[in-house]
């Protein structure tokens, strides 16, 4: 027994950036997959930090206290849970 082809499925491509196919003029599907790919590529953070300079002396300070906070989170959970 053959296997039946998809045809609808075409080879993938060397794609620069993000790019999404549009099937059967179905735009919103589309858009729903482009705004997925966006969010997990961290486009939009990247682009709101390079909005403005930023002194790296600021970015240490950020850095260390989002570690500070992850510490005081994770020491708040630890105490919840005993």
């Amino acid at each position: 027994m053959r296997k039946k082809k998809n045809f609808r499925r075409k080879p993938k491509k060397e794609l620069q950036g993000l790019m999404v196919e549009v099937w059967d003029n179905n735009v919103e599907k589309a858009l729903r997959i482009l705004k997925k790919k966006v969010k997990d590529s961290n486009l939009f953070l990247e682009l709101r930090e390079k909005q403005y300079y930023e002194k790296p002396s600021d970015k240490r300070r950020y850095k260390k206290n989002l570690a500070i906070l992850r510490n005081k989170y994770a020491i708040e959970k630890e105490k919840k849970d005993y």
